[in-house]
């Protein structure tokens, strides 16, 4: 039932949309319609276009993700675990967090240059955020009797990260992971959009230049399927390793 729901909502919009559209209550020269935009679709994926410059973009992602979220799990596990460290860091954290990242872009273009680095950097700093909050949150939502338990059998530091903090704090990472692949998207559009010249963000940006409607509702839909994606593997992944986890 609930398989169903999920198929017939967006079926259902997208009818409403085209029907909109053919009895004139939507302009196609500024929101298009799906059988133009799927017009457009088919031509762009026969020619490869669209697979390369999704793929560009893929790797763009998955790299700056990685980049930032292994980095800040190992942040936020100590700065849970350590209240000298959560002392010296936090602060800092606090104080840079509400910046945009967007608004970082001038500098980041400033130090790395037009290439992958400034791009890999932008998603990293994004994704690094949220996950080294959620991560810290998780340590420290522990119950301490577990870190007492540790610590009276001689646990080392290794083992207060691996069979402690981390285990614990692994649903908090998880939620942190999913928001940061989120943030992820989001910048990977805006830094191609500035600095690229493949991408899907860089495609948007070309069909606004060209004002072409219909392939820019197609770069904005492999977006959404990308997204979708990448939900779908973090919480196959989030089954795999929290298995004791059930959602409804």
């Amino acid at each position: 039932m609930k398989t169903a729901i999920s198929i017939l909502s967006p079926l259902t919009l997208l009818l409403l949309w085209e029907a909109a559209a053919h009895l004139g209550f939507v302009d196609t020269r500024l929101l298009s319609s799906p059988s133009l935009i799927l017009q457009s679709f088919f031509p762009l994926l026969i020619s490869g276009d669209l697979i390369y410059n999704t793929w560009v973009s893929v790797l763009r992602v998955i790299c700056g993700f990685l980049a930032g979220s292994i980095p800040a799990i190992l942040l936020g596990m100590s700065m849970g675990l350590s209240p000298f460290v959560r002392s010296a860091i936090e602060p800092m954290i606090a104080a840079t967090y509400p910046i945009p990242k967007l608004a970082l872009m001038p500098l980041i273009l400033l130090i790395f240059g037009l290439g992958e680095t400034s791009k890999i950097f932008t998603i990293a700093i994004g994704v690094f955020y949220l996950v080294v909050i959620n991560t810290m949150a998780g340590v420290l939502n522990i119950d301490k009797i577990y870190l007492e338990v540790a610590k009276n059998f001689g646990a080392s530091r290794k083992d207060f990260y691996l069979s402690v903090a981390l285990p614990g704090a692994l649903p908090m990472i998880f939620a942190g992971l999913k928001l940061g692949m989120g943030m992820a998207l989001i910048l990977i559009v805006a830094a191609e959009m500035s600095a690229a010249k493949a991408g899907v963000g860089w495609m948007i940006w070309r069909a606004y230049d060209m004002f072409d409607i219909e392939q820019m509702f197609a770069a904005l839909i492999t977006l959404s399927v990308l997204g979708y994606i990448f939900a779908l593997a973090l919480d196959f992944l989030e089954r795999l390793v929290l298995p004791w986890k059930q959602t409804n």
